[in-house]
């Protein structure tokens, strides 16, 4: 059965976006979920150049550092970055950037744009978005489709400042091969640095071939060893230095995790985004779209990632800081994994579910 056939029971306590919009959402384009996605942005582009509604919407969704520059009761500050909430969009939902203007008005204290890749591409073949709807969960294997990292570089440039963080995810391009792959991510680093308030560098995603391989000790050195050089040429070059962060997969064992956690240690690393997709179908392996290749996120991840976040925070001591993202569909989801020692917390698949709601109760549920 496809994903189109299928729109999600409104479950007791529903928001009005959950009743009404969401059900428009999952029709669009006859329910392709790739084509709601585009929509979505194309829609929150829009809203971006209405003046002043990106600081009306952080009134109502409950980031008041956002809405007045003023100081925020939920601010942090953490590897050197000032957060006004540490509730932030994950990578992947505006690959491209193209509605920065408006992730503030849903709330969000961050945004991470890309993954973004030095060489323009197209991505995997369609269908490549999967909607699991009985279990809040998404399947994807858009393959890091994206214009480029130079166009990115042009497309912040125009933007000047946003007013918020900016993270920069950054990935190798499918047509570079591995023994390349630090040149790869070099050249977007370079392009991308003056623009981005951190950079995370993504060696998880499963849907590049290869490039779950240099999350491997010997691979992973060589390549934060090159991005540290780069990031230390540009400074002494007059640019403000930048946090180098590494999302990891939640597929690693604990042996993999703690060499990772060593080789980030020795390079400098400031910090882990933990975790990404996994390839594993916990909890959906009878649904028929479970045998769909590609990363699985949503609720199927709440415990894994939970799981990952305490390890790394038990093994660093709390050393080394930790956005955890995976599985939040309720305030409850967020509150675990700071918990469990993330200091942010990034919003994907809960967004597609929940809709901008859980990014307002997550925030007034902030201490």
């Amino acid at each position: 059965m496809s994903d189109r056939a299928k729109v999600p029971a409104v479950r007791p306590g529903a928001t009005a976006y959950e009743r009404f919009v969401r059900p428009v959402l999952y029709r669009l384009g006859r329910g392709d979920a790739e084509v709601a996605h585009e929509q979505t942005l194309a829609g929150l582009r829009l809203l971006g150049r209405i003046p002043g509604a990106p600081r009306a919407g952080a009134r109502v969704f409950g980031v008041p550092g956002l809405a007045r520059r003023g100081s925020s009761g939920a601010a942090r500050k953490v590897f050197g970055v000032r957060f006004p909430s540490p509730v932030g969009l994950a990578a992947g939902m505006d690959k491209n950037g193209i509605a920065l203007r408006s992730w503030p008005a849903i709330g969000f204290g961050f945004v991470e744009v890309g993954t973004v890749t030095a060489h323009p591409q197209p991505g995997n073949e369609k269908p490549r978005l999967f909607r699991l709807v009985e279990h809040e969960a998404v399947i994807n294997r858009m393959g890091f489709n994206n214009l480029g990292s130079a166009a990115l570089a042009s497309r912040l440039a125009a933007y000047g400042d946003l007013g918020y963080p900016l993270g920069i995810s950054i990935g190798k391009s499918k047509v570079t091969p591995l023994e390349e792959a630090v040149d790869d991510y070099v050249t977007s680093l370079r392009r991308l640095y003056r623009y981005g308030d951190y950079f995370a560098v993504n060696v998880s995603s499963p849907n590049t071939p290869g490039l779950r391989t240099l999350q491997d000790a010997g691979h992973l050195r060589e390549l934060l060893t090159a991005l540290h050089a780069e990031a230390a040429a540009l400074t002494v070059a007059g640019l403000s230095p930048k946090p180098i962060l590494v999302k990891i997969a939640p597929d690693l064992t604990t042996s993999a995790i703690d060499e990772l956690l060593q080789v980030c240690t020795d390079t400098g690393v400031a910090g882990i985004i933990a975790t990404n997709t996994t390839i594993g179908r916990p909890g959906v392996e009878t649904h028929p779209l479970s045998k769909e290749t590609g990363g699985l996120s949503g609720r199927p991840l709440t415990e894994t990632s939970a799981k990952v976040v305490a390890h790394i925070h038990n093994a660093t001591g709390g050393a080394l800081p930790i956005i955890g993202v995976g599985g939040i569909l309720e305030p409850s989801d967020a509150t675990r994994l700071f918990d469990a020692g993330a200091s942010l917390v990034q919003v994907y698949t809960g967004l597609i579910y929940r809709g901008p709601g859980l990014i307002r109760q997550i925030n007034r549920s902030l201490p």
